[in-house]
């Protein structure tokens, strides 16, 4: 019989660090960024700071770490390796956000569409969270290369696939900005195509005219 204590210690694991997650969301945005102290967070969460530093080594953490990129470079790797290099990161960006957001806009938005918005905004105002922001684009942009790595070939291979990361994330963080200032009216999986959209152009729709799947307005 397989052992099961890693998954349960996994699950486990992601469960506690979800809810030291959740009060320091909930901290920040009541207090503000600079007056929640890391012990505050751990008080909240009925933790030990060390508890916290675990599993967030910086408090810029608490807010910063999620599992987009993950996500992402699974969404590339069950892609066609025939499809452009943009459409393949751009429809995996659409279609993480749609699973992240569950689909949904304004107050319909899901439990864990609020919390990347809550994140969202915290990153907008916070100039520490803003500078500490570009180690997680350049974490997402390798995620995203290493998921292509198989696919790209030639002698500027990995030059090529970087700079087509780092364009799409670039279009990406002018859509997630935008979603966030508009409060989530809008669902975030059709303001990241129409941002994709704006940046490529034709290269970014198929032989249809359409946007990759992961957004409903264009499918």
């Amino acid at each position: 019989m397989p052992d099961q204590h890693p998954t349960l210690r996994a699950k486990r694991r992601a469960e506690t660090q979800r809810t030291i997650q959740a009060h320091a969301l909930r901290l920040f945005t009541e207090r503000g960024y600079d007056a929640t102290t890391v012990t505050d967070v751990a008080e909240a969460a009925g933790v030990s700071p060390m508890t916290v530093y675990r599993h967030f080594p910086t408090k810029e953490d608490l807010v910063l770490i999620d599992q987009h990129g993950r996500l992402v470079a699974e969404r590339i790797a069950a892609s066609s390796a025939e499809q452009p290099m943009v459409r393949r990161i751009g429809g995996a960006l659409i279609a993480s956000a749609a699973t992240l957001t569950g689909g949904g806009r304004g107050d319909d938005l899901t439990a864990d569409g609020q919390f990347l918005l809550t994140r969202l905004r915290l990153m907008i105002s916070t100039p520490a969270l803003r500078a500490k922001h570009l180690d997680n684009h350049y974490a997402l942009q390798q995620a995203i290369v290493d998921a292509l790595e198989d696919d790209v070939t030639g002698p500027d291979a990995g030059f090529h696939a970087q700079a087509a990361a780092s364009a799409c994330l670039a279009a990406m963080h002018t859509a997630l900005v935008r979603w966030a200032e508009d409060d989530g009216r809008a669902e975030l999986s059709e303001v990241i195509a129409e941002a994709l959209a704006a940046a490529f152009g034709d290269d970014f729709v198929d032989g249809n005219g359409r946007r990759p799947r992961g957004s409903q307005k264009y499918q």
